[in-house]
């Protein structure tokens, strides 16, 4: 998804470092983010990808969408992402569509407010994600019955 090149200076120059921000679902509902460094590129994707298939979770779908609007907050970053109707698309940009593509989501309309850093962004689209609930799921933690 997305990888950072760091330097520090030392004696000789600047010594470059390399960060990698991973995002993998399986397009049906899990989806997983991950977060690796090292000192070249290749291993930084690695360490991302094995730390994001320990992070998978489980997302609610309803359809192609989500089952009602939410805001995923972390740090300074908000992402509201709100259902939209059969055949809009994923009007989103490049950090929440990953994550929310992953997911199996097609149709969404979103926003992000305060920061826009890759990382903070993905992580308030995770966490959105995972307060989501169907109707079916409020009504078993509640303990009620649903009438239509």
């Amino acid at each position: 998804m997305k990888i950072n090149r760091c330097s520090k200076v030392i004696k000789g120059g600047r010594r470059f470092s390399f960060s990698a921000l991973v995002v993998l679902g399986d397009r049906q509902g899990s989806v997983g983010i991950g977060f690796g460094k090292a000192n070249e590129v290749p291993p930084s994707v690695e360490k991302a990808t094995k730390n994001a298939r320990k992070d998978f979770t489980k997302v609610s779908i309803r359809g192609n969408t989500i089952p009602h609007k939410i805001i995923g907050r972390y740090r300074s970053s908000r992402v509201i992402m709100i259902p939209a109707s059969e055949g809009t698309g994923i009007i989103a940009g490049a950090a929440v569509r990953a994550v929310v593509e992953c997911a199996g989501v097609k149709d969404l309309l979103t926003k992000v407010h305060g920061s826009t850093n890759p990382l903070n962004v993905v992580k308030a689209t995770l966490n959105g994600l995972k307060e989501l609930r169907t109707r079916e799921e409020v009504s078993m933690l509640r303990g009620v019955e649903i009438s239509e």
